[in-house]
């Protein structure tokens, strides 16, 4: 890839691979109005089996910013925000002297870290630098049940704190690219953090609008109508109960309306930067990528939020088009640490400590390769043991500490409808899957080192009662813009 082009990443939060109208065979039986990303998507490569390395915004964004696994970087949950180390992509471009800065939503400690940026334009971390110390206790017999409602106290049309900051980002990105010359021999990389589709679930009226809830689909697999959870997520929904703290059936439609309305206001936003993009004059030097932390259950399994390893939750939009792309579909597996690896090899350098990841241009400029695995894992809020999945091929495989495990045959049931586990007639594929996630790290004793390094962080403020009252209790509070 050419070092004259520029780099442009935007990453929204909570935005689940499906929940665009582009990604059809992911509709859940209604298409979701994204005219700005489809647009995109059709000039570029959409890649259509792209994973979170973690279903948690915080460990996310921490493994990305590395390009490293969460149990690697060791901040396993969203009281251990990354705060610079290991050092990661940002750093490498520093080191090459490449301009990076970023605007909007991080996630990581302080604004006073050196994370990797030239600058950081109002960005958005962990509440007081803190976190959510209260959700490392994980326990099943020490931790305690969410007073509140995660959703929000409201649901429904109107704006919100997030709303508000992410019309704040989009308005800081647009003048950025207005004032920042148009040097061809003098490439820049800027990332921008966008909050929506994350709940609270409240959107601008004109977006709520576009999915009346009348037309909504029934969500796969609920609870009410006769399905039972897999007994590690439900332990983990105990503690929130997400579903059962609807007011109504038609609070809960207001919710997949909110939803979906919200994807529909990222993208309007998103387009605003597209916009500002071209008319700045940099839009044909600039590779642009477009994708999420992590995605949102919204509803199946009586799940929402995210926080497992099913697709809704996992799998995440994936979009990259620029100069020298060739525009279509890549099958193959990939993962936001593949967009770390990107990052740096589009200006020409290397994550300054490795790492699994590797450039997306490369993987789309190849046949697909069924045999890649793609990794993700959870350690937080909500779950008494470690979850881990590998994907690969057609095949998902995840498996639980403590717990039986799953295992899905993607190709021929895409909604993970049947665990197939422990099914004589594909006892290999589940033992190849299983040595594919020995080769990553041993699970017992992944899951063994997460809980002593949340035990040790509780201990570090004081112990359970203290660690009850620090982080924000849902979603994190924005900056004053």
């Amino acid at each position: 890839m050419s070092n004259a082009s520029n780099l442009l990443v935007i990453v929204s939060d909570e935005h689940q691979s499906r929940a665009m109208s582009c990604a059809l065979e992911w509709a859940n039986k209604i298409e979701i109005k994204t005219p700005n990303l489809d647009a995109l998507a059709t000039r570029g490569v959409r890649f259509t089996n792209a994973y979170t390395p973690s279903p948690i915004c915080v460990p996310a964004r921490a493994s990305f910013a590395s390009g490293q696994y969460v149990h690697k970087n060791r901040l396993w949950d969203n009281a251990m925000p990354y705060t610079g180390e290991p050092k990661g992509w940002g750093h490498a471009l520093q080191a090459k002297g490449i301009p990076v800065e970023s605007i909007g939503k991080l996630h990581y400690r302080s604004e006073e870290d050196p994370a990797g940026f030239d600058v950081e334009h109002i960005p958005m971390q962990v509440a007081g630098g803190v976190g959510m110390v209260w959700a490392s206790i994980r326990k099943e017999d020490e931790r305690v049940t969410m007073p509140g409602r995660m959703l929000g106290d409201y649901i429904g049309p109107g704006t919100s704190k997030y709303t508000e900051y992410d019309e704040a980002v989009i308005k800081r990105t647009c003048q950025w690219l207005k004032e920042r010359p148009v040097e061809t021999d003098n490439p820049w990389c800027l990332y921008v953090g966008l909050v929506a589709p994350h709940f609270p679930l409240v959107v601008p009226q004109e977006f709520y609008n576009l999915y009346p809830v009348d037309k909504l689909p029934e969500p796969k697999l609920r609870p009410v109508n006769g399905y039972q959870r897999h007994p590690w997520s439900e332990t983990l929904n105990a503690m929130g109960d997400t579903e059962g703290k609807f007011k109504s059936d038609d609070e809960r439609l207001a919710a997949m309306a909110s939803y979906y309305g919200l994807c529909s206001w990222l993208d309007f936003n998103v387009g605003k930067i597209l916009g500002a993009l071209d008319e700045s004059g940099h839009g044909e030097n600039t590779t642009i990528v477009y994708t999420s932390d992590h995605g949102d259950n919204v509803g199946a399994r009586g799940l929402w939020g995210k926080s497992n390893l099913y697709e809704e939750s996992t799998a995440i939009p994936m979009i990259m088009a620029g100069p020298s792309l060739k525009p279509g579909l890549c099958e193959t597996p990939v993962s936001l640490l593949d967009l770390s690896a990107t990052i740096t090899s589009h200006f020409g350098t290397n994550l300054p400590e490795g790492g699994p990841g590797r450039s997306l241009k490369d993987i789309a400029d190849l046949p697909g390769d069924s045999e890649r695995v793609v990794f993700s894992e959870y350690h937080a809020v909500g779950a008494v043991s470690g979850a881990f999945m590998i994907r690969k091929g057609n095949w998902k495989y995840n498996y639980y500490v403590g717990f039986e495990p799953e295992l899905f045959d993607l190709k021929n049931d895409p909604e993970e409808m049947v665990n197939l586990a422990g099914v004589k007639e594909h006892a290999d594929k589940q033992e190849e899957l299983h040595a594919d996630l020995l080769a990553i790290c041993d699970p017992e004793e992944i899951d063994a080192l997460a809980h002593a390094d949340q035990a040790a962080l509780v201990e570090s403020y004081g112990g359970r009662d203290a660690a009850l009252k620090l982080g924000a209790p849902a979603a994190t509070p924005p900056p004053k813009v």
